[in-house]
Formats: structure tokens, sequence, C-alpha cells
């Protein structure tokens, strides 16, 4: 159906993919302890709709734009690097111990936690990269309908990514429910999370255009 084979393989590499940690599980764990599972919840979908941005745009060609244009690449690069360390500055900027990146600006709610989650996702080059590499795998060469068979295969690993999501979330705040509350804590994970922004600014940043 639609040219796509080993759809089992599939769902058992994206699954795998999935479950390992990396800056995404990161940042789920982080906002559950800050703000509950609520807050988890907010960033594994603003996730989840940063990756559908580089589905679809797989499944329309704006990916292989980006491969084939080292401006574009460098372009989409720079705003996702800018947009990451300046998030990450603020975070370690934050001076209170409390829920809050600037007194200022009040507490963290959960829209800010879903756009910050949505764009380290849209605004990272290489999460096209990887989209475009992976799902090609699992489509036949000769299959009339590419670009729907990659819509599907990425709304099949999106799911299934922000099902394991929630359960991280679900697990990191109930176990962080106590130390949640505490203000060194807190603290700790704004800092923390401050720092993972700007790591991952920094290395979008240096990300070479192919």
């Amino acid at each position: 159906m639609l040219g796509i084979h080993d759809l089992w393989l599939f769902i058992l590499s994206g699954f795998l993919l999935n479950v390992t940690p990396g800056p995404d599980t990161a940042y789920i764990v982080g906002r559950s302890i800050q703000l509950g599972w609520r807050g988890g919840i907010a960033a594994a979908l603003g996730i989840c709709c940063g990756c559908l941005v580089h589905v679809f745009a797989a499944a329309i060609g704006l990916s292989a734009l980006l491969v084939a244009s080292s401006a574009a690449f460098t372009v989409v690069k720079l705003i996702g690097a800018i947009y990451l360390c300046w998030m990450g500055v603020r975070m370690l900027l934050c001076t209170g111990a409390t829920n809050e990146v600037s007194d200022r600006e009040g507490p963290v709610s959960l829209r800010t936690v879903f756009w910050q989650g949505m764009l380290t996702n849209a605004l990272n080059p290489k999460v096209a990269l990887f989209f475009l590499a992976f799902l090609p795998q699992f489509v036949a060469a000769d299959s009339p309908h590419k670009a729907l068979a990659f819509a599907v295969l990425g709304i099949i690993f999106n799911i299934n990514g922000t099902l394991w999501n929630g359960v991280v979330a679900l697990a990191a705040a109930k176990a962080a429910h106590r130390a949640r509350n505490a203000k060194r804590a807190v603290a700790w994970v704004n800092r923390s999370l401050g720092a993972l922004f700007v790591y991952l600014g920094v290395r979008v940043a240096v990300i070479e255009a192919r």
C-alpha cells in the first residue's frame, strides 16, 4: 500500500529511536519536574507538532531543498541556533528559585512550554535531515505516491513518539512530585534546561551544510 514496505521494521526501529534518551527527553523531564504532568505533556505535544512540520516538509520536498541549498540550510540553521541560545541564556540568567524564566514575565505557562518544544524541533535542520534520511528507507523507489507514503510513515513515527513521551512525562512528574516544590530543585532544573538549550543551539549552529 502506497509503496510502503517492511512496516513492522519501521515501527520497531522508530520505537527504539523514540525510547533512546536525548534532548527531547531531557526537555520533557525538566518541564515535568517544574510544572507537573501538564508541563510534561505540553512539552511532548510541542515536540510532536515540531516534528510534524518536518514530516510534511519532507513529504512536499522542502527538506530536500534544505539539503540541496546551502544558503537555505544555513538560514534555517542560524535561526534555530539563535533562538535556542537566546532561550537558554534567559533561563541561565534567572536568579529566582521559582518556576519563572524572569520576574517580569511571570510563571512559565503551558503555552510557552508547548511553543518552546515545537520551535526547538521545527527550527532544527538536523531533524529535517533525519526524516529525509530515515523515511525513504521504507518507501519503494517506484511508488507513485511517495509524498503520501512519507506523510503516513512520519505520522506513525510521531504518534508512537508522542505516546512514549507522554509516558515519560507522567513518570517524571510522579517521581518528582515532592522535589518539584523545592526551591533549590526548581532553580537547578531552570539552569539545567537553560544549559541544554544553549548546548542544542551551539550544536545546530555547527552542523555543516552538505
